[in-house]
């Protein structure tokens, strides 16, 4: 297991991977671009009341650090089918039930954010209040944890599985 002090993996299907890659490929091809049409403002005159060339730059910025959190991304992701495991790891589709009531179940995927385009899921962060309760737990396990309206919420983890992607 972990050592605690590395991040958890990030598990993507073969398909997520090859789409968050088409997506930084293509951002990086528009690069000159975003650069031409900075230039282009550039020359319109004076720069503080520029309002074309404010929003050219606040659009660069916004691509490059896009761009700088895909390559991290898919620098680190692990590709393919998470491993079984014995407990709730990110890849996870975890089902768990409310309080005590077994009846009040939900179904959801543990994993990144940008794995949510692939799956009609809903999908926690491992980081999630909800994702950090049940992370490490086993079927018939309880957890409880805060909300973000304050309220405290108790769940057990039912049964959970490999993602397929």
């Amino acid at each position: 297991m972990s050592t605690g002090n590395e991040a958890p993996a990030t598990w993507l299907s073969q398909d997520a991977y090859d789409r968050l890659q088409a997506e930084l490929d293509e951002m990086i091809a528009n690069r000159p671009v975003i650069a031409a049409e900075i230039n282009a403002r550039r020359e319109e005159g004076d720069l503080r009341e520029n309002g074309g060339y404010h929003a050219a730059r606040e659009e660069q910025g916004k691509a490059e650090g896009r761009i700088r959190y895909l390559q991290e991304l898919l620098r680190t992701a692990k590709v393919g089918e998470a491993p079984s495991a014995d407990a709730v790891t990110p890849g996870m589709v975890v089902t768990i039930y409310f309080d005590d009531d077994k009846d009040d179940t939900e179904t959801f995927l543990l994993g990144s954010r940008e794995i949510s385009s692939t799956t009609d899921l809903t999908v926690y962060s491992p980081e999630s209040a909800l994702g950090k309760a049940i992370l490490g737990g086993r079927a018939g396990q309880t957890c409880t944890y805060t909300a973000p309206s304050g309220a405290d919420i108790k769940v057990t983890v039912v049964k959970f599985e490999p993602f397929g992607g």
